[in-house]
């Protein structure tokens, strides 16, 4: 196998960033939770509150992705290197139905993505510089936090809008597996201060 340069991985790495940021990234290639599924005939009422909600959702996505890269970046193990990679991995497919279902209602993506990414991106490495365990930890508090939040909006959308319920369903169920990943790979509890730092946070998002 092939060894990398610590250039060539500087420049993997300055590529992953770019094509987060520029909306160019196109996701696993895996099949798309609205497959088959085709646009019911919307009020602007219902399409604004979608689009709204993805929005939402795509900053989130953002900042997921500046979370996990830090985190890998930091990481004392490759294990949990390798795991927090894969996770951003599957994640992208997120960030790309959520900027495509955006585009369909014709709405926009946040103009404060670069802000996202950053600020998770330097949470991310200062999780992974306080061990594996609290690198797990973070992914477990945050994607639970997800979870919740992501039920609500499920809440909030038309019934109407199948494609949009059925993305956030997807979603939901990727982010719960993660969680779930993370308690098994041996995730401490953060402490109380912390979790309503990362509300809080996500409340401003």
């Amino acid at each position: 196998m092939m060894e990398h340069s610590p250039m060539d991985k500087l420049i993997g790495k300055a590529d992953i960033v770019l094509r987060t940021l520029s909306g160019t990234t196109t996701g696993s290639g895996r099949q798309h939770p609205a497959a088959g599924m085709h646009d019911k005939p919307l009020s602007e009422g219902e399409k604004k509150q979608s689009a709204r909600l993805m929005r939402v959702n795509h900053a989130g996505e953002i900042a997921a992705q500046g979370l996990y890269h830090g985190q890998a970046f930091s990481a004392r193990d490759d294990r949990t290197r390798d795991r927090m990679m894969q996770n951003a991995h599957e994640e992208a497919d997120h960030l790309y139905w959520c900027r495509t279902r955006i585009k369909q209602l014709g709405g926009r993506t946040s103009l404060l993505a670069p802000l996202w990414y950053c600020g998770s991106l330097a949470i991310g490495v200062a999780a992974g510089l306080f061990g594996d365990r609290w690198n797990h930890a973070f992914v477990k508090e945050t994607e639970e936090q997800v979870v919740a939040h992501l039920q609500s909006h499920l809440n909030k959308v038309s019934p109407e809008d199948k494609i949009t319920l059925a993305i956030i369903a997807q979603i939901k169920t990727d982010e719960a597996g993660h969680a779930e990943s993370a308690r098994q790979a041996g995730a401490s509890d953060l402490p109380a201060p912390v979790k309503k730092l990362m509300r809080s946070t996500a409340k401003i998002m």
